[in-house]
């Protein structure tokens, strides 16, 4: 939504300010609706070939994001820290209960006590797949954090495809709008013989072009590229917390520890107060 009140104000900045200065705004609105079918439909168009429908897809899931927000708030963290609390600790007294819990994390009561993680197919993969590897003896610390910083940074790849081809997409729309007010000038051209005020309209509307290319990709495409890569990011700090939490327990630290590593790994904005995560676990030993 913040992304969406930027554009407006960009775009009252923008227009407002043109025809404070004493612009006409007809010129534009006439050409308007051209331009943005050269312009915007060259883009789309391009987009559509330069990309697979994988990325066509996360585009469009990334672009619901940039209205929706970041999806994990200071609850979620305190959530994750209160599960992955509970799974160490049924770890260390009863590892039969836990594997039994993490091979059907689907239908364990456990994960479904906090419905945004278990819905979350990476969160769940993470947790469970990395503690099966524990029960399976690889005990080796050092080879499940790299196990896991490896499937982390995998994961941050594939969630910013859809920012890096909003990115070339903002990168191509100025030329796309010299496209466009080349064309016009063609045209402009082509009417050579008309009166001057009429060939001063023609030009000025290929020139729309231009500023159209330049101010999506600017004003709007760019800044929505950029934002949707913070959110993706922000998502992988949520990730990034569960290898804190897990490697750490690898190294034979108690849950509680191992509990609070993360919890100070949390970004600031989201992290849990130490007094608020201790009454989290403490409302949940007791309903328990």
């Amino acid at each position: 939504m913040v992304a969406l009140l930027g554009v407006l104000l960009t775009l009252i900045m923008v227009f407002g300010g043109y025809a404070l200065a004493g612009g006409k705004l007809g010129i534009i609105i006439a050409a308007l609706p051209f331009e943005m079918m050269i312009i915007g439909g060259a883009a789309m168009g391009a987009f559509i070939a330069g990309n697979n429908m994988a990325v066509i897809k996360h585009t469009g899931a990334d672009m619901k994001a940039l209205i929706s927000g970041p999806r994990f708030g200071k609850k979620d963290y305190q959530d994750l820290l209160c599960l992955l609390h509970t799974l160490l600790n049924l770890g260390a007294k009863d590892p039969t209960e836990l594997e039994k819990a993490i091979e059907d994390p689907g239908n364990s009561p456990i994960f479904q006590e906090y419905p945004n993680i278990a819905k979350d197919k990476h969160a769940i993969e993470i947790i469970c797949d990395t503690m099966r590897s524990m029960i399976m003896n690889f005990d080796n610390a050092f080879q499940v954090e790299e196990m896991l910083e490896k499937q982390l940074l995998q994961m941050k790849e594939d969630s910013l495809h859809g920012a890096h081809a909003l990115g070339r997409m903002a990168d191509a729309l100025p030329a796309l709008g010299i496209v466009a007010a080349v064309l016009g000038v063609i045209k402009t051209m082509a009417s050579i013989d008309k009166p001057p005020e009429i060939l001063g309209q023609m030009i000025g509307s290929a020139l729309v072009g231009t500023f159209l290319g330049v101010f999506l990709a600017y004003g709007i495409v760019g800044p929505w590229a950029e934002r949707i890569k913070q959110l993706r990011e922000e998502e992988q700090a949520f990730y990034g917390l569960i290898r804190e939490v897990l490697v750490h327990w690898l190294h034979q630290h108690p849950a509680v520890m191992c509990v609070e590593v993360g919890r100070r790994n949390a970004p600031d904005k989201v992290r849990p107060s130490f007094l608020e995560l201790d009454d989290a676990i403490r409302s949940m030993k007791k309903a328990a």
